[in-house]
């Protein structure tokens, strides 16, 4: 392309301006009989065609700076730049300004994708929050109403109802707390403390707690250890990764089936310790697995708000490990149950 550039074109002028000048002043020589003068003709054409070269260059140059200056301008403004603009005479100047526009509508495209992307998360997630909060409130409403059209009276009632608008209201509580903590997750804000101690306590601390849910369910809930040892030091934030260990054990439950498993393992893996809570529940389908760590998301809407669930539980346990530095992973056959696994680094002994 360099055969288009400004000072190209200028040379290719003076070139041409010079032989027509050497062809002129030659004819014009031979013509009026004048001997002895071979030199003027090309001392001649040698300057004008510089001459020549000099003057297109110049006006070509300050053709193009004109126009192409009024295009960079309008980019600077939108990109809020003050650069100056910088045009390389020796090269493509039409090609360099395509060059950078394309460049431009580039960076103005990926915006545009990114504001479209926000735009469109922003409202699904106002209308999961608006739809997740609808259900507990028009059920407490409904209570109220009832004990207020006299079921106030009858104590049975009383009770009964005030019990099942608390249920609603924790379940509210419960939302809200899993939505202020995964917002701090994603505005960076959540602190992480990475101190050692022994996974077999925040096991044992899960299955005390979520063993009473776990038979309710009709679930067996078990440890399976994958090495020996009494204790398996790691590295991590405990608290959190209790929170970690609950809402899988707490999702396994939910979606588990009458009769069944949930049971946390763990193993060797050289540098760090492999994590596994499987169970052998209904299984997720090969289309939900990307979607899974999604806010909101369920596979089963209908099982797990019976059973009480945000939607947002396995968001924060993606966050929390990955706050640690670490990946969770799924797999799962569907109907036969999932395997959730995710590794932390040992304690150095």
């Amino acid at each position: 392309m360099a055969g288009r550039s400004p000072r190209s074109v200028s040379i290719q002028a003076g070139v041409a301006v010079g032989l027509l000048t050497l062809l002129a002043v030659g004819g014009a020589l031979r013509a009026n009989g004048i001997q002895g003068q071979w030199w003027l003709p090309p001392i001649t054409a040698l300057v004008v065609g510089g001459l020549c070269y000099l003057l297109v260059f110049r006006q070509l140059g300050m053709y193009i700076q004109d126009r192409v200056r009024i295009i960079y301008k309008t980019i600077r403004r939108l990109k809020g730049s003050s650069n100056q603009i910088n045009l390389d005479m020796d090269n493509d100047i039409v090609e360099q300004v395509n060059r950078d526009v394309m460049s431009w509508a580039e960076s103005q495209i990926d915006e545009i994708t990114h504001l479209r992307e926000t735009d469109t998360f922003r409202q699904e997630f106002i209308g999961n929050l608006a739809h997740e909060l609808k259900t507990p409130i028009f059920n407490i409403q409904g209570f109220i109403l009832t004990l207020l059209e006299g079921g106030m009276e009858d104590p049975e009632i009383n009770r009964k109802f005030l019990l099942k608008a608390a249920k609603n209201v924790e379940r509210m509580s419960g939302l809200l707390e899993d939505l202020d903590v995964i917002t701090k997750m994603e505005a960076a804000n959540l602190d992480i403390e990475l101190l050692p101690f022994d996974l077999l306590d925040i096991i044992s601390e899960t299955i005390e707690s979520l063993e009473p849910k776990a038979k309710r369910n009709d679930i067996d809930l078990r440890l399976k250890k994958g090495m020996d040892g009494s204790s398996v030091m790691v590295k991590g934030d405990a608290a959190k990764l209790v929170q970690v260990l609950t809402n899988l054990v707490v999702n396994s439950i939910n979606y588990g089936n009458a009769g069944g498993h949930t049971e946390i393992r763990y193993y060797d893996a050289e540098d760090s310790i492999l994590v596994e809570v499987a169970d052998s529940g209904i299984g997720i389908k090969e289309e939900d697995l990307p979607r899974v760590f999604e806010r909101f998301y369920r596979v089963d809407k209908s099982r797990s708000r019976h059973a009480g669930g945000s939607g947002l539980g396995l968001a924060i346990v993606k966050h929390i490990v990955e706050s640690h530095g670490q990946t969770i992973n799924v797999r799962s056959t569907y109907g036969e149950g999932s395997t959730f696994s995710f590794t932390l680094e040992k304690a150095s002994s």
